[in-house]
């Protein structure tokens, strides 16, 4: 047993049955043509009779006294993988709507912590021969990023290759790398946040709190309350779509811009239209924090904990797709340039500083009387480049799952994969109404960013 480093501890400490604090990701494979009907329950059984289990998924989360309260991890020693590993169908008639229902409830409900802290669901019946994998891991055990390299691992690149590679199995190493923001790291970042600032002592403390005042100062005013800012539910609603990569890279092209620039005006057009069919469109504009590798503005080399947060104003206030993709620009920049100002250390510090308001909120109750620090997460996480396979399957889609939490109750993440864009919302069910149409605004909203640079 070896006690749970305090990074690991900070995401099981804010889990209720409310914010459940597990990471995922959904799959989609064409099987290959000589694939017979037993092709995924075939798939199933190898998985079953795996024998060697990385220590990664042995171990369960525990304390006791002999601990002194302190969470650590506890090898199971009778570790089942059919209650890890399962087999579903989707009911009729199999469409694309059925399987995002179905992820939906499997991403609601709470990761059993007297087992090891992952599932992994094959899912069969979709109406063109295809099928699913989901798989969910708690942000104790893996991070997002880990978990896209995880997948990347457990594949090939080779279509003929018919060896089965299990995600749980051993491999050379496990640890966690963090050269990319995970989706998921809100609350467990703003758990963290006052022992991490004091921990770097209060210069760099001061200097990250003038950053973060410098860049609420730069925005037009604090991010407004809005339906995505409250108390939130256990019950999940997951919507995902692909869009064209060369599409997306073309306006990038255009207008002189980054491609998460695009992507941010994407979510940006998207979001005023939804919030204004909902009759919930605030005055003042949407403030979204953006994660961003520390590395691209010349802070570290990539390695470790490398991630700072930029407060960005989103621009919903202008009915201009044009003028909003220049004020997300522009916010953008100025956020990147202040964080350039800073040491790697303190730009670090930043990230804290900026989770402490969520923190309080989680965890004392007062999301309802303090303004929100911002409106939502929007990630861009960097995905493979080349096709792969899995037992000659091609995989066709790999979205995204993350974590809404207590005043922020949509998160959007964006993946890439070969030419694709995989954009993955989830959301509170009950506090994020009708959640799939957003996928409608952002195509609306891509077509109106290529029509306003053409």
């Amino acid at each position: 047993m070896a006690l749970m480093s305090l990074q690991d501890a900070a995401f099981l400490l804010p889990e209720t049955r409310e914010q459940p604090m597990h990471v995922g990701g959904l799959h989609l494979y064409t099987p290959p043509e000589s694939a017979g009907r037993d092709f995924l329950r075939d798939m199933y059984g190898e998985l079953l009779a795996v024998e060697e289990i990385a220590p990664l998924f042995r171990q369960r989360a525990h304390r006791s006294l002999a601990t002194l309260g302190q969470w650590a991890w506890q090898e199971d020693k009778e570790l089942d993988l059919e209650h890890h590993v399962r087999h579903s169908a989707l009911p009729r008639p199999g469409r694309i709507r059925e399987l995002l229902a179905l992820v939906s409830r499997l991403h609601s409900t709470l990761l059993d912590r007297q087992r090891p802290l992952w599932e992994m669901h094959l899912i069969e019946g979709l109406e063109d021969g295809r099928f699913a994998i989901y798989t969910k891991l708690h942000h104790a055990v893996m991070d997002g990023v880990s978990a896209t390299r995880l997948m990347q691992a457990s594949l090939s690149a080779d279509p003929d290759d018919r060896q089965l590679r299990a995600p749980y199995l051993p491999r050379e190493s496990r640890h966690k790398d963090a050269t990319g923001f995970s989706p998921g790291a809100l609350v467990g970042m703003a758990r963290g946040a006052v022992s991490e600032t004091i921990a770097l002592g209060p210069l760099v403390y001061r200097a990250a709190d003038r950053l973060i005042r410098e860049q609420a100062a730069a925005l037009p005013s604090a991010a407004p309350r809005t339906i995505l800012n409250g108390p939130i539910t256990g019950s999940r609603r997951f919507a995902a779509q692909s869009w064209s990569l060369p599409r997306l890279q073309a306006v990038r092209k255009a207008a002189g811009v980054t491609l998460n620039d695009v992507i941010l005006a994407m979510c940006s057009g998207a979001l005023r239209s939804y919030l204004d069919e909902q009759d919930a469109l605030p005055d003042a504009p949407l403030v979204a924090m953006v994660p961003v590798h520390l590395a691209s503005i010349g802070k570290g080399s990539g390695a470790g904990n490398n991630v700072g947060a930029i407060l960005t104003n989103l621009g919903t206030d202008e009915a201009d797709p044009a003028r909003r993709l220049e004020t997300i620009v522009a916010s953008m920049q100025q956020g990147k340039d202040q964080l350039a100002s800073l040491s790697r250390l303190q730009a670090i510090a930043v990230s804290a500083v900026a989770m402490a308001p969520l923190a309080m909120s989680s965890f004392f109750g007062i999301n309802r009387l303090l303004p929100p620090p911002f409106n939502l997460v929007i990630s861009n996480v960097p995905g493979p480049r080349q096709p792969l396979w899995m037992q000659g399957a091609k995989l066709d889609a790999a979205y995204p799952l993350s974590i809404p939490t207590v005043g922020q109750a949509l998160n959007i993440t964006v993946t890439s994969y070969v030419d694709s864009m995989e954009f993955g919302l989830t959301g509170c069910r009950r506090h994020v109404p009708h959640l799939q149409r957003l996928l409608g605004h952002l195509e609306t909203s891509l077509a109106d960013l290529e029509k306003a640079v053409a």
